[in-house]
Protein backbone atom coordinates (compact mmCIF):
# COMPACT_ATOMS: atom_id res chain seq x y z
CA UNK A 1 0.00 0.00 0.00
CA UNK A 2 2.74 2.47 0.89
CA UNK A 3 4.22 2.72 -2.61
CA UNK A 4 0.92 4.05 -3.94
CA UNK A 5 0.66 6.67 -1.23
CA UNK A 6 4.26 7.85 -1.03
CA UNK A 7 5.37 7.86 -4.66
CA UNK A 8 5.76 11.46 -5.76
CA UNK A 9 6.66 11.05 -9.45
CA UNK A 10 3.44 10.30 -11.34
CA UNK A 11 5.24 8.70 -14.26
CA UNK A 12 6.99 6.28 -11.90
CA UNK A 13 3.74 5.71 -10.01
CA UNK A 14 1.97 4.86 -13.27
CA UNK A 15 4.46 2.05 -13.86
CA UNK A 16 3.44 0.40 -10.60
CA UNK A 17 -0.10 0.07 -11.95
CA UNK A 18 0.82 -1.38 -15.35
CA UNK A 19 0.49 -5.07 -14.49
CA UNK A 20 -2.74 -4.71 -12.51
CA UNK A 21 -6.22 -5.66 -13.64
CA UNK A 22 -8.46 -2.64 -14.25
CA UNK A 23 -10.59 -3.23 -11.14
CA UNK A 24 -7.80 -4.36 -8.79
CA UNK A 25 -7.86 -3.00 -5.26
CA UNK A 26 -4.42 -1.56 -4.56
CA UNK A 27 -5.18 -0.30 -1.05
CA UNK A 28 -6.15 -2.62 1.78
CA UNK A 29 -7.21 -0.86 4.96
CA UNK A 30 -7.97 -2.18 8.41
CA UNK A 31 -11.55 -3.50 8.42
CA UNK A 32 -12.34 -4.75 11.95
CA UNK A 33 -16.11 -4.12 11.86
CA UNK A 34 -18.88 -6.18 10.31
CA UNK A 35 -21.63 -4.85 8.07
CA UNK A 36 -24.98 -6.48 8.67
CA UNK A 37 -26.73 -6.05 5.34
CA UNK A 38 -29.87 -8.14 5.44
CA UNK A 39 -33.55 -7.86 4.53
CA UNK A 40 -33.98 -5.14 7.19
CA UNK A 41 -30.96 -3.02 6.29
CA UNK A 42 -31.82 0.62 5.58
CA UNK A 43 -29.86 1.69 2.53
CA UNK A 44 -31.24 5.26 2.56
CA UNK A 45 -31.47 6.82 6.01
CA UNK A 46 -34.21 9.41 6.57
CA UNK A 47 -34.67 9.63 10.36
CA UNK A 48 -34.63 12.98 12.16
CA UNK A 49 -31.41 12.33 14.11
CA UNK A 50 -29.56 11.11 11.02
CA UNK A 51 -30.77 14.08 8.95
CA UNK A 52 -29.74 16.49 11.70
CA UNK A 53 -26.23 15.02 12.05
CA UNK A 54 -25.78 14.84 8.29
CA UNK A 55 -26.81 18.47 7.92
CA UNK A 56 -24.40 19.38 10.72
CA UNK A 57 -21.55 17.68 8.86
CA UNK A 58 -22.32 19.74 5.79
CA UNK A 59 -22.64 23.03 7.69
CA UNK A 60 -19.59 22.63 9.94
CA UNK A 61 -17.38 20.13 8.17
CA UNK A 62 -17.53 21.32 4.60
CA UNK A 63 -16.08 24.81 5.16
CA UNK A 64 -13.16 23.10 6.92
CA UNK A 65 -12.82 20.56 4.12
CA UNK A 66 -12.91 23.34 1.54
CA UNK A 67 -9.96 25.08 3.21
CA UNK A 68 -8.03 21.80 3.50
CA UNK A 69 -8.68 20.97 -0.15
CA UNK A 70 -7.51 24.40 -1.29
CA UNK A 71 -4.40 24.52 0.88
CA UNK A 72 -3.14 20.95 0.59
CA UNK A 73 -4.47 19.87 -2.81
CA UNK A 74 -4.81 23.17 -4.68
CA UNK A 75 -8.31 21.97 -5.48
CA UNK A 76 -10.34 23.81 -8.13
CA UNK A 77 -13.63 23.07 -9.88
CA UNK A 78 -14.28 23.83 -13.55
CA UNK A 79 -17.55 23.54 -15.47
CA UNK A 80 -19.92 24.01 -12.52
CA UNK A 81 -22.44 25.61 -14.90
CA UNK A 82 -22.95 22.21 -16.53
CA UNK A 83 -24.97 21.23 -13.45
CA UNK A 84 -27.58 23.98 -13.84
CA UNK A 85 -29.81 22.08 -16.25
CA UNK A 86 -30.00 19.09 -13.89
CA UNK A 87 -30.65 20.91 -10.61
CA UNK A 88 -33.37 19.19 -8.58
CA UNK A 89 -33.81 16.38 -11.10
CA UNK A 90 -32.61 12.81 -10.85
CA UNK A 91 -29.13 12.25 -12.27
CA UNK A 92 -26.22 9.86 -12.23
CA UNK A 93 -22.74 11.30 -11.81
CA UNK A 94 -19.59 9.33 -12.52
CA UNK A 95 -15.88 9.99 -12.08
CA UNK A 96 -12.45 8.44 -12.04
CA UNK A 97 -11.41 7.44 -8.51
CA UNK A 98 -8.02 8.96 -7.63
CA UNK A 99 -7.98 9.95 -3.94
CA UNK A 100 -9.36 8.96 -0.52
CA UNK A 101 -11.32 12.20 -0.24
CA UNK A 102 -12.37 12.75 -3.83
CA UNK A 103 -15.93 11.98 -2.73
CA UNK A 104 -15.89 15.13 -0.59
CA UNK A 105 -14.62 17.08 -3.60
CA UNK A 106 -17.56 15.79 -5.61
CA UNK A 107 -19.98 16.60 -2.79
CA UNK A 108 -18.67 20.19 -2.86
CA UNK A 109 -20.15 20.64 -6.33
CA UNK A 110 -23.65 19.79 -5.24
CA UNK A 111 -24.07 20.91 -1.63
CA UNK A 112 -27.58 22.35 -2.01
CA UNK A 113 -28.86 19.35 -3.96
CA UNK A 114 -26.82 16.73 -2.01
CA UNK A 115 -25.32 13.71 -3.70
CA UNK A 116 -25.69 10.08 -2.64
CA UNK A 117 -22.65 7.86 -3.15
CA UNK A 118 -22.52 4.17 -3.90
CA UNK A 119 -19.63 2.63 -2.01
CA UNK A 120 -17.97 -0.73 -1.56
CA UNK A 121 -19.41 -2.68 1.33
CA UNK A 122 -15.88 -3.06 2.73
CA UNK A 123 -15.65 0.71 3.30
CA UNK A 124 -18.32 0.34 5.96
CA UNK A 125 -15.96 -1.87 7.96
CA UNK A 126 -13.30 0.84 8.46
CA UNK A 127 -13.24 2.64 11.85
CA UNK A 128 -14.46 6.28 11.79
CA UNK A 129 -14.71 6.22 7.99
CA UNK A 130 -17.78 3.98 8.16
CA UNK A 131 -19.68 6.58 10.22
CA UNK A 132 -18.51 9.57 8.22
CA UNK A 133 -19.38 8.20 4.80
CA UNK A 134 -22.80 7.13 6.06
CA UNK A 135 -23.50 10.72 7.14
CA UNK A 136 -22.31 11.85 3.70
CA UNK A 137 -25.08 9.68 2.21
CA UNK A 138 -22.95 6.74 1.14
CA UNK A 139 -24.85 3.57 0.24
CA UNK A 140 -23.10 0.18 0.44
CA UNK A 141 -23.15 -2.07 -2.61
CA UNK A 142 -24.07 -5.45 -1.11
CA UNK A 143 -21.82 -8.42 -1.83
CA UNK A 144 -24.68 -10.81 -1.15
CA UNK A 145 -26.75 -11.01 -4.32
CA UNK A 146 -29.87 -11.67 -2.25
CA UNK A 147 -29.97 -7.99 -1.30
CA UNK A 148 -28.97 -6.53 -4.65
CA UNK A 149 -32.60 -6.06 -5.69
CA UNK A 150 -33.34 -3.96 -2.58
CA UNK A 151 -30.21 -1.91 -3.22
CA UNK A 152 -31.34 -1.28 -6.80
CA UNK A 153 -34.83 -0.29 -5.71
CA UNK A 154 -33.37 2.29 -3.35
CA UNK A 155 -31.20 3.79 -6.10
CA UNK A 156 -34.19 3.86 -8.46
CA UNK A 157 -36.23 5.59 -5.74
CA UNK A 158 -33.60 8.31 -5.31
CA UNK A 159 -33.29 8.93 -9.05
CA UNK A 160 -37.05 9.10 -9.46
CA UNK A 161 -37.29 11.61 -6.63
CA UNK A 162 -34.89 14.21 -7.97
CA UNK A 163 -31.71 13.03 -6.25
CA UNK A 164 -28.22 12.64 -7.65
CA UNK A 165 -26.35 9.35 -7.19
CA UNK A 166 -22.61 9.08 -7.77
CA UNK A 167 -20.81 6.00 -9.04
CA UNK A 168 -17.16 5.13 -9.52
CA UNK A 169 -17.54 2.99 -12.66
CA UNK A 170 -13.89 1.91 -12.57
CA UNK A 171 -14.76 -0.01 -9.42
CA UNK A 172 -11.74 0.78 -7.21
CA UNK A 173 -9.43 3.54 -6.01
CA UNK A 174 -6.06 4.00 -7.72
CA UNK A 175 -4.37 6.99 -6.03
CA UNK A 176 -3.07 9.64 -8.44
CA UNK A 177 -3.56 7.47 -11.52
CA UNK A 178 -3.62 9.67 -14.63
CA UNK A 179 -5.43 7.38 -17.08
CA UNK A 180 -9.02 6.22 -17.37
CA UNK A 181 -9.75 2.54 -16.81
CA UNK A 182 -12.55 0.33 -18.14
CA UNK A 183 -16.06 1.04 -16.86
CA UNK A 184 -18.54 -1.36 -15.33
CA UNK A 185 -22.19 -1.19 -16.47
CA UNK A 186 -23.90 -0.35 -13.15
CA UNK A 187 -24.11 3.45 -13.30
CA UNK A 188 -25.28 3.43 -16.90
CA UNK A 189 -27.90 0.75 -16.40
CA UNK A 190 -29.47 2.90 -13.66
CA UNK A 191 -29.41 5.94 -15.95
CA UNK A 192 -31.06 4.05 -18.82
CA UNK A 193 -33.64 2.31 -16.68
CA UNK A 194 -34.71 5.58 -15.05
CA UNK A 195 -34.11 7.73 -18.16
CA UNK A 196 -31.91 10.25 -16.32
CA UNK A 197 -28.76 12.01 -17.52
CA UNK A 198 -25.21 11.01 -16.67
CA UNK A 199 -22.88 13.86 -15.72
CA UNK A 200 -19.20 12.96 -16.16
CA UNK A 201 -16.74 14.31 -13.57
CA UNK A 202 -13.04 14.18 -14.48
CA UNK A 203 -10.20 14.50 -11.98
CA UNK A 204 -6.94 15.76 -13.47
CA UNK A 205 -3.58 16.78 -12.04
CA UNK A 206 -1.53 19.93 -12.50
CA UNK A 207 2.03 20.69 -11.53
CA UNK A 208 2.42 22.54 -8.24
CA UNK A 209 3.30 26.20 -8.71
CA UNK A 210 4.24 29.14 -6.49
CA UNK A 211 5.79 28.81 -3.07
CA UNK A 212 4.00 25.51 -2.45
CA UNK A 213 6.25 23.72 -4.96
CA UNK A 214 9.01 23.83 -2.33
CA UNK A 215 6.94 22.00 0.27
CA UNK A 216 4.47 19.93 -1.77
CA UNK A 217 5.55 17.18 -4.14
CA UNK A 218 2.29 15.66 -5.30
CA UNK A 219 0.36 17.63 -7.95
CA UNK A 220 -2.68 19.85 -7.55
CA UNK A 221 -6.06 18.17 -8.07
CA UNK A 222 -8.54 19.71 -10.49
CA UNK A 223 -12.13 18.62 -11.08
CA UNK A 224 -13.76 19.16 -14.47
CA UNK A 225 -17.54 18.78 -14.78
CA UNK A 226 -18.56 17.88 -18.32
CA UNK A 227 -21.92 18.38 -20.04
CA UNK A 228 -24.74 15.92 -19.22
CA UNK A 229 -25.06 12.87 -21.45
CA UNK A 230 -28.56 11.44 -21.97
CA UNK A 231 -29.57 7.84 -22.73
CA UNK A 232 -30.43 7.04 -26.34
CA UNK A 233 -34.11 6.08 -26.13
CA UNK A 234 -34.10 4.71 -29.69
CA UNK A 235 -32.01 1.71 -28.62
CA UNK A 236 -33.06 -1.36 -26.67
CA UNK A 237 -32.01 -1.56 -23.03
CA UNK A 238 -28.76 -3.50 -23.44
CA UNK A 239 -27.64 -1.46 -26.45
CA UNK A 240 -28.53 1.81 -24.68
CA UNK A 241 -26.46 0.89 -21.61
CA UNK A 242 -23.38 0.01 -23.67
CA UNK A 243 -23.74 3.02 -25.94
CA UNK A 244 -24.09 5.42 -23.00
CA UNK A 245 -21.17 3.81 -21.15
CA UNK A 246 -18.90 4.02 -24.20
CA UNK A 247 -19.96 7.58 -25.00
CA UNK A 248 -19.30 8.82 -21.45
CA UNK A 249 -15.97 6.97 -21.30
CA UNK A 250 -14.94 8.57 -24.59
CA UNK A 251 -15.87 12.07 -23.38
CA UNK A 252 -13.99 11.61 -20.11
CA UNK A 253 -10.93 10.14 -21.81
CA UNK A 254 -10.89 13.08 -24.22
CA UNK A 255 -11.05 15.52 -21.28
CA UNK A 256 -8.21 13.74 -19.44
CA UNK A 257 -5.97 13.77 -22.49
CA UNK A 258 -6.80 17.36 -23.43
Amino acid sequence: MKKYLKEENLDVLAQTYEDLEDDSHVLHLWEPFDVNIDENYKFVEDGFLFSFLSHLIYVIGFPILFIIQKLFFGFKIYGINNLKSTYKIGKVTVSNHIHFIDCTMIAMTNILDKTYFTSLESNFKIPIVRKLIKLLHAIPIPKDIRYTKRFMKNIDFLLNNGKGVHFYPEGSLWPYYQKLRKFKNGAFSFAVRNNVPVIPYVFKFEKVTGIRKYIKKKPFIRLYILEPEFPNTNLNYKEAVNELKNRVHSKMEEAINK
